[in-house]
């Protein structure tokens, strides 16, 4: 079984660059305190890197 994350919106997407809000919806993100669990890959961390300010790391499963 693939390792996998859990992350949580925790700031909303108002007020910010078009680029964050599309990084939120790419990682099926686009309300507040909803969670997704993601496949844990490079790509995935990136974009989580990308907008440590409006995401967080729940737990990682693996």
């Amino acid at each position: 079984m693939a390792k996998t994350i859990v992350v949580k919106q925790v700031g909303s997407p108002i007020r910010r660059p078009a680029i964050q809000r599309q990084t939120l919806i790419g990682l099926g993100l686009n309300k507040m305190h909803k969670t997704r669990e993601l496949e844990d890959t490079p790509a995935i961390r990136g974009m989580v890197a990308k907008i440590p300010h409006l995401v967080e790391i729940v737990e990682e499963r693996g």
